[in-house]
């Protein structure tokens, strides 16, 4: 394998022909992008091209020494990772919560549901693709409507998020990856998990994201299943992920979103 993309947000369905197919929202407009075996392919389908989306890379083969030998090999076989950096902040916020409380497979469905459902859908030639529904369009549902697709349980985080956003989006959108975790915390029913995958999947910096994760620790273990990993419950596992890449943020990044990655397709 010579590379690989990574399709962790649920907004990646295959396409029709094989690989993944996505839509996503920049300042300037909404994106059409496929992945296949020739490589990612963008293009602008409403709006101009002004805002394009940024794809981050992760290279395995400069993790530092300290990475356990089986997990190395097994990152190493991906390749080059790349991810696209989520352009839509309210999107990364939206996602981050209706991940709460439900598994990773119901997550992607109530995600999908509440895009078709009551976001912006605009044809393309891999088929019709939607987008979140923007924070003005969240503030207008009744409790019926979050039920309908299932997200009654979110309702009050959503609420809340979109009425923080307005507020402060302008500011938020200037911010590091750790900063804005910060600023996220503050937002009622948003919790450090939640505030770090929004960040890591806006900025695409995953160094800030939740490293006791259940996916990266799932995906650990069955990379390397040699290694001697703590148990599940076990709260060593943070901080002997982040010990093996020290202060080097990148490492860290490189580590956990290659980690992801590998769940992603190699499994």
């Amino acid at each position: 394998m010579t590379g690989v993309l990574t399709t962790d947000h649920p907004a990646w369905p295959e396409a029709s022909v094989g690989g993944r197919v996505r839509a996503v929202r920049t300042a300037s407009g909404v994106w059409v992008l496929s992945w296949d075996r020739d490589g990612l392919h963008m293009s602008c389908a409403v709006g101009t091209e002004d805002a394009k989306p940024v794809v981050v890379t992760a290279d395995p083969a400069c993790l530092p020494e300290a990475v356990p030998a089986g997990l190395r090999a097994g990152l190493l076989g991906l390749g080059s990772v790349q991810r696209l950096a989520n352009p839509w902040l309210w999107d990364s916020i939206t996602t981050a919560i209706l991940r709460q409380v439900v598994r990773a497979g119901q997550a992607r469905k109530l995600y999908r549901a509440w895009c078709t459902r009551y976001g912006t859908t605009i044809d393309t030639p891999h088929g019709p693709l939607a987008v979140a529904p923007s924070t003005e369009q969240v503030l207008a549902l009744d409790e019926a409507q979050f039920a309908e697709v299932g997200a009654r349980f979110h309702r009050s985080a959503l609420l809340a998020a979109a009425k923080s956003y307005e507020q402060h989006c302008v500011h938020w959108q200037q911010m590091n990856a750790a900063d804005l975790v910060d600023a996220l915390v503050t937002i009622p029913r948003i919790g450090p998990w939640t505030a770090s995958a929004a960040a890591a999947d806006f900025t695409g910096d995953f160094s800030v994201y939740p490293h006791d994760d259940l996916a990266v620790r799932t995906w650990a273990a069955q990379i390397a299943p040699d290694h001697d990993w703590p148990d599940k419950k076990d709260k060593a596992f943070g901080p002997m992920w982040t010990g093996w890449t020290g202060s080097d943020h990148t490492a860290l990044h490189t580590l956990t979103l290659s980690t992801l990655a590998w769940g992603s397709h190699a499994r």
